[in-house]
């Protein structure tokens, strides 16, 4: 399976703002400025977590994005979801129906051993990104770049030179 390079970025940009103060907003353009990215690039990926009421979107001079629910409550699967929708990666053709023995009144979604396992790992993949939320991933991240949160704020939260 191959996730579109959106998912990383949404997930960074995601990552980044649990360090900022509660309600704090940042711009699209500051985000992408991190990462080197075009602006309209991101802010599609970052309006993708609006919709999906991951992050909201504040207007004004002070405006940008901002998480909408504690990071407590974003699960990495909530934001590959935002980004890649819902569908399983692994979708049966039912091509068994076409082959030797197949049969018109069967529903080889539910028959096929080859879709049953790729059914199961799409289960697994998802609940261990279900299992896992920002808020583990900021812990995890501060023990290991202990830098990385100041740094982090510093950089988004800096007036633009």
């Amino acid at each position: 399976m191959k996730m579109a390079e959106g998912v990383e970025w949404a997930l960074h940009s995601c990552l980044n703002m649990t360090w900022l103060q509660p309600g704090r907003a940042v711009s699209a353009a500051r985000l992408a400025a991190f990462y080197g990215l075009p602006t309209a690039y991101l802010n599609k990926q970052l309006q993708a977590l609006v919709r999906a009421g991951i992050l909201r979107s504040v207007s004004g001079p002070r405006g940008g994005f901002r998480l909408a629910r504690a990071p407590e409550e974003i699960t990495l699967l909530d934001v590959v979801t935002a980004i890649e929708g819902a569908e399983e990666a692994f979708r049966c053709a039912q091509i068994l129906r076409q082959g030797p023995g197949g049969r018109a009144d069967v529903d080889y979604r539910q028959a096929c051993l080859i879709s049953q396992a790729m059914r199961r790992a799409d289960l697994a993949w998802r609940r261990e990104l279900a299992g896992q939320t920002l808020a583990q991933l900021r812990e995890a991240v501060g023990d290991r770049y202990p830098d990385t949160p100041r740094n982090t704020r510093e950089r988004l939260v800096a007036p633009p030179s």
